[in-house]
């Protein structure tokens, strides 16, 4: 009885956390938060990150003594060479060895050293990488999640436009009951409310679009309730001064990840050239061996033979070597790769210097899209104000009788551009804004929370 309560309980209380998933309404930190920890080409940028730490470790690795250990059993048939005697044989035999083996390079031209820090350069590349994918992530995310906003305000302002419409067919569809108004002002407004609805079906289908694309990007599974959470878009604070490219690019020549990667990737290009060019002088290497082995005659057994262990024991042999190795001609094989080093050199020096003219170009036009449209978006809001007003006004006379159907579609439609210009100038801000702020901090978590 108890275990059957405990399992209902368990269910209930799994039931309980997979509605609250499913009712959960989404912020734009939650989809970042998200996507970080799930999206898969993140995933696999820090596999690739992995990829660079193994390659150090194995570079460290390589400054290590070498160790290997061998053994062997061979049969004989015919003729063969006995080990003991180094005498050909024409007798069935048994042979078996056992050898341990160790080498280390005592120099070779600081090759190994100039290997370890290339690669830990490259691993350093490896994990600034890593974060310029997250914060391209971060950036499609935020252009999708305002795209939801944008389309969701649409679907808004068209739902109060038919309201407006279906309100004022309400009420013409009264007095023409009572013959205050004539049937013709009742289907002009019936065709307004017509269009209004069209709009409305439009605007909503392009919200759910919209929402849809949102969801794909981040990977969530088809038919799970997604919902967002409309920000109070009214506290947007809008600053007075205009903001330069040059302060801003200065800060983000030093704190953004994308020129750090190329920068590294420059310092282990160096370093690479040099662990090449290790290659053109004499290398050194130490090592030795020790080696025991046994031979036994198995188609005579009348021979006396010694045993397995003494032989062991007997046969032992070690040995210590010095090697030296003078590279003379090698087919351009080592001056090849210098010339290639040196190329992938210079390719990264122009790929960073290409990189930093792209940035100081999305800086400015970050900076001066921002000083733009805060002037559009003030001119939007002034114009929606002016236009709600106006409106308020015709609607009264349209009420009124003093103008007729067209007057009134004609203010309506006016409203809902104004209306739909302030919404787009004011979310085109916000992401301006945390653009330039990203810019500036180098991290999406500090705008955000501004």
């Amino acid at each position: 009885m108890k275990r059957n309560i405990f399992i209902l309980t368990l269910l209930l209380i799994i039931g309980i956390q997979e509605i609250s998933a499913q009712n959960k309404i989404w912020t734009l930190e939650d989809c970042i938060d998200y996507a970080i920890s799930n999206n898969i080409g993140l995933q696999r940028q820090k596999l690739l990150s992995e990829s660079a730490d193994v390659n150090l470790i194995k570079s460290k690795m390589d400054l290590l003594p070498s160790l290997n250990f061998q053994t062997n059993a061979n049969v004989g048939f015919g003729r063969s060479i006995n080990p003991v005697t180094n005498l050909i044989t024409f007798k069935q035999n048994f042979s078996n060895s056992y050898s341990l083996n160790s080498n280390i390079n005592l120099f070779n031209g600081f090759t190994t050293f100039n290997t370890i820090s290339a690669n830990r350069f490259m691993s350093m590349s490896g994990m600034e990488s890593e974060k310029v994918a997250r914060n391209t992530l971060i950036i499609d995310i935020m252009g999708a999640y305002y795209q939801v906003l944008y389309s969701i305000g649409l679907e808004e302002a068209s739902k109060m436009q038919l309201d407006l419409s279906e309100k004022q067919l309400f009420r013409m569809e009264k007095m023409v009951e009572t013959g205050r108004e004539a049937l013709s002002k009742q289907y002009e407004i019936e065709s307004q409310v017509s269009a209004d609805n069209l709009a409305y079906t439009v605007a909503k289908n392009n919200a759910d679009k919209a929402i849809t694309s949102l969801r794909q990007l981040l990977q969530i599974q088809s038919g799970t309730d997604f919902e967002i959470l409309m920000p109070d878009l009214n506290n947007l604070l809008i600053t007075d001064y205009h903001i330069r490219p040059d302060s801003v690019y200065e800060i983000a020549s030093q704190t953004l990840p994308r020129l750090r990667v190329i920068e590294y990737e420059l310092q282990g290009t160096e370093k690479q050239i040099a662990a090449v060019k290790g290659n053109l002088v004499p290398s050194i290497t130490l090592g030795g061996s020790i080696y025991t082995g046994y031979y036994r005659v198995i188609s005579d057994v009348a021979i006396d033979q010694i045993s397995y262990a003494d032989q062991l024991k007997n046969n032992n042999s070690q040995a210590l070597f010095l090697s030296l190795n003078i590279p003379i001609f090698n087919n351009y094989v080592t001056g090849r790769n210098i010339k290639l080093a040196k190329i992938r050199k210079m390719d990264t020096e122009l790929r960073l210097e290409q990189e930093k003219n792209v940035l100081y170009t999305e800086i400015e036009n970050a900076c001066l899209d921002f000083n733009r449209g805060r002037d559009e978006y003030a001119a939007a809001v002034s114009n929606f104000e002016y236009n709600t007003k106006s409106f308020e006004g015709v609607e009264k006379k349209f009420e009124a009788g003093l103008v007729d159907v067209t007057v009134f579609a004609t203010a309506k439609n006016t409203l809902f551009i104004a209306e739909t210009e302030a919404l787009r100038t004011k979310l085109q801000l916000m992401v301006m804004k945390l653009t330039i702020q990203f810019y500036s901090t180098g991290e999406y978590e500090n705008s955000l929370n501004n």
